[in-house]
């Protein structure tokens, strides 16, 4: 009997013995129902749902609703061409660079989240290849969409904040040491990245709308060597976009609403559904999806939310009262007029509302009144004033809130094309509140865009006549008069992007990037010229990263 017990402990401590040393493994879940790491990228499905939410958090910062969209203009608020409308101190809008770009604010702090979000999410996928059903091809392929999102995020990094962390693997645990790499590092990185992207993106003709390709990456290559004083390689990236048979700038009427009177190709090319390739259109190279009412489509009818673009640019013109003092204005309305209905919030300066025009004021198809409305008339029959210029004739409302009405850019809004849904009354062409988004796709980067940024490679090599035939491929195509090799230098390249790019490049970047900011702001920009500082070229590193590097340093850019 003893032996028995004996034998029966031996072989119940021999079995506890092993069931413990397999403890990790018997108690290790296997996700059946749900999605976790370890199934989440696997098939080409997967990593295709993963890269369709990287091109939602880059147009999210865009075009989003956060704090009432404010964020997303801070690549326009207090530049040389916009400034805050209502001349406020509302730090989210630039009222003061002082109190906007403090370390502690939520403008700096928003956008470096927001990037290195897209940049660990991009780390995660590139990680996940290896070990993925993918075929090779699929690999190459996928990697390089996840690398030139990368490239992107580290594009608006550098420029905004200089040299920042560069951070190109997974992290799987709390890190506490992170340190700046060089500016020319985190340059050199894009360049890269983008370089990868280039080699296996597919070509433009064979892409999607919406997706990035091949001639994305030539482009960012292009303007990143800019930065790098290598020309050579600029005009090299951007004649491989330029001199690509799929694109083209557009010279002919095209698109919906072509036939209407008033209107050219500079009006078309920002018409409902005239943005993407499916269209026609050979000159966009990445357009943002932007749909209503469908999920994932970013703009619903019941809302301001999404693409505020024609709700913050648009003037309150429809609030204005006539010399008497009584309403000038039916309200709200879907037409050029009025355009939608705004708040006066993004306004042009005075130097982008004149200067800017002066030697072309009247030929420039770009500042043609239905491109750029100048002039606002009494459209409410009851009013003594009907039909009359509420310009010339300003009423109280005006005169004592001049915020409430100046010349806009019809680019961002959608006359006469508003949805039904946002319509109150169809005869009058009224819009409910709800009808501040711009109801339209939006243009990431266009041709015209590629011969600007080659105009601005060949002055940096000095070759100043081939600068000038950049520049005039995009100005005749507006019919304003051409330049000579005389006439180019930085600032005028900056000047043609103002006409040709306002509100769709990301000013603040190019301005940025060049080293110009602050000196066209106090130029140009009357609300913020005598408070922006030398060192705003660059915004400060965010306080709470700083104060979250426990273990690294993290050092602060001069002046903050």
């Amino acid at each position: 009997m003893k032996t028995y017990i004996k034998r029966t402990l031996i072989l119940s401590i021999s079995i506890f013995i092993a069931v413990s040393c397999s403890e990790d493994e018997f108690l290790k879940e296997e996700p059946l129902d749900f999605f976790d790491p370890a199934n989440s990228f696997v098939t080409l499905e997967n990593f295709e749902s993963s890269l369709a939410d990287l091109y939602a958090k880059y147009r999210y910062i865009f075009y989003t609703g956060d704090s009432g969209g404010f964020f997303s203009f801070s690549y326009q608020w207090g530049t040389d061409i916009l400034k805050n409308a209502r001349d406020t101190e509302e730090a989210r809008r630039f009222g003061n660079y002082v109190s906007t770009l403090d370390a502690t604010g939520s403008v700096p702090e928003w956008h470096w989240d927001r990037w290195y979000k897209i940049i660990a999410n991009a780390n995660t996928i590139i990680a996940k290849l290896d070990n993925s059903e993918l075929i090779d091809k699929e690999k190459s392929r996928v990697e390089g969409e996840a690398r030139l999102f990368r490239a992107l995020a580290y594009r608006h990094l550098v420029y905004l904040y200089g040299g920042v962390p560069l951070v190109l693997e997974e992290l799987s645990e709390p890190k506490t040491d992170f340190t700046r790499a060089s500016k020319e590092d985190v340059l050199s990185q894009i360049i890269t990245d983008a370089t990868f992207a280039a080699a296996n993106l597919p070509d433009i003709s064979e892409v999607e709308d919406g997706k990035l390709c091949n001639l994305v990456a030539q482009h960012i290559l292009a303007e990143t060597y800019i930065s790098l004083n290598n020309f050579d390689g600029a005009i090299v990236a951007a004649s491989v976009v330029i001199d690509n048979p799929a694109t083209a700038l557009m010279t002919e009427r095209f698109g919906s609403r072509s036939s209407e009177i008033p209107g050219d190709v500079y009006w078309d090319l920002f018409r409902i559904g005239n943005q993407n390739r499916s269209s026609g259109n050979l000159e966009s190279l990445w357009v943002a999806q932007i749909e209503h009412d469908i999920p994932g489509g970013l703009v619903t009818t019941d809302e301001n939310s999404g693409n505020l673009y024609e709700r913050f640019h648009s003037p309150v013109t429809w609030s204005l009262n006539d010399p008497d003092g009584n309403p000038g204005m039916l309200g709200p309305r879907s037409d050029m007029n009025v355009a939608g209905r705004g708040v006066s919030f993004l306004r042009p300066t005075a130097f982008f509302e004149d200067d800017l025009w002066e030697s072309n004021f009247d030929n420039d198809i770009r500042n043609a009144p239905h491109n750029y409305v100048r002039d606002v008339i009494y459209d409410n029959p009851e009013s003594a004033w009907f039909g009359k210029s509420a310009k010339d004739n300003p009423g109280p409302t005006l005169l004592n809130q001049d915020w409430r009405w100046y010349p806009h850019l019809t680019k961002v809004t959608t006359p006469g094309n508003h949805p039904a849904n946002v319509i109150a009354d169809p005869t009058l062409n009224l819009l409910k509140n709800s009808a501040g988004p711009t109801f339209t796709d939006a243009y990431y980067l266009r041709l015209a865009e590629t011969y600007l940024l080659r105009a601005e490679a060949y002055l940096g090599k000095g070759d100043m006549g081939n600068a000038a035939a950049d520049i005039n491929r995009v100005r005749e195509r507006s019919n304003a008069l051409p330049i000579t090799s005389g006439d180019v230098d930085l600032d005028f390249i900056l000047d043609e992007r103002a006409r040709e790019l306002a509100m769709e490049e990301q000013r603040r970047i190019t301005l940025q990037r060049v080293d110009k900011l602050v000196d066209r702001v106090r130029l140009y920009n009357d609300l913020n010229a005598d408070e922006i500082l030398d060192h705003h070229n660059v915004w400060p590193i965010p306080a709470k990263e700083i104060e979250a590097n426990i273990n690294g340093e993290l050092e602060q850019n001069p002046g903050y």
